[in-house]
């Protein structure tokens, strides 16, 4: 579904991306790990046509999207969660929602499947997104990047500063996200037990390299805890 290939990126006279390829298929979790400062959240924007790209190349359902706008990445399937949540803290979460139907025909309404998820989103419907804790924000971060239905979810540490009760909640979620088989999951994450219980594949990104790859099932067993903790 995804395919990146020898990508570089530079920000000035700073080498942040080097020569970093992998696939994301369909109906998986690939989960990319690294400590801070290690180049990942760059290389999701790049991925989003936010940042732009020095060399390589980025295909997503077999078509070349290394210099498309953003907009047109999305309207192509891609969902993206930003590292911080980002929702809109003076709108509603129903309004929240809405946006993530900018795509799709006037008058979408919000997929069952979000509220089935996250049933938490239905009760405050009517509550402002900037009222809602850190956790329940992250709950409605991926319902706004699932309502348009997405083809590729990239999700950008999504754990960070929540709650172990929606830690389970959104683990839930991704799992069920891959075992229906139709849409490819792109999970950048810090914390390994949680990274570890979903990765079909993983990557560890260090220096803006990825210095090792394999199956999820092999992370015990080739250290990558280990190089996290360097």
């Amino acid at each position: 579904m995804l395919k990146v290939d020898q990508l570089n990126q530079f920000y000035g006279g700073s080498h942040i991306l080097r020569d970093v390829s992998f696939e994301a298929p369909i109906g998986k979790v690939t989960t990319l790990l690294g400590r801070n400062g290690v180049g990942k959240t760059t290389l999701l924007k790049c991925l989003m046509g936010l940042v732009p790209v020095t060399t390589g190349s980025i295909s997503f359902d077999d078509k070349q999207i290394t210099n498309a706008p953003s907009f047109q990445r999305v309207k192509a399937g891609i969902g993206f969660v930003p590292q911080g949540r980002e929702i809109f803290p003076r709108l509603t979460v129903q309004e929240n929602l809405q946006m993530g139907l900018a795509t799709c025909p006037a008058g979408t309404p919000i997929p069952d499947r979000i509220f089935e998820m996250f049933p938490v989103l239905k009760q405050m419907l009517k509550r402002r997104g900037g009222d809602l804790s850190g956790g329940q924000q992250q709950q409605l971060a991926i319902g706004r990047a699932l309502a348009f239905g997405p083809r590729l979810l990239i999700l950008d540490e999504p754990t960070e500063g929540i709650q172990p009760s929606i830690i389970k909640d959104i683990e839930r979620a991704i799992r069920t996200l891959a075992a229906e088989g139709n849409m490819a999951i792109l999970l950048v994450e810090q914390y390994y037990d949680f990274a570890r219980s979903l990765a079909d594949h993983y990557l560890v990104m260090e220096r803006g390299e990825i210095i090792k790859r394999g199956a999820g099932i092999d992370m015990e067993r080739d250290g990558v805890c280990e190089l996290l903790a360097i």
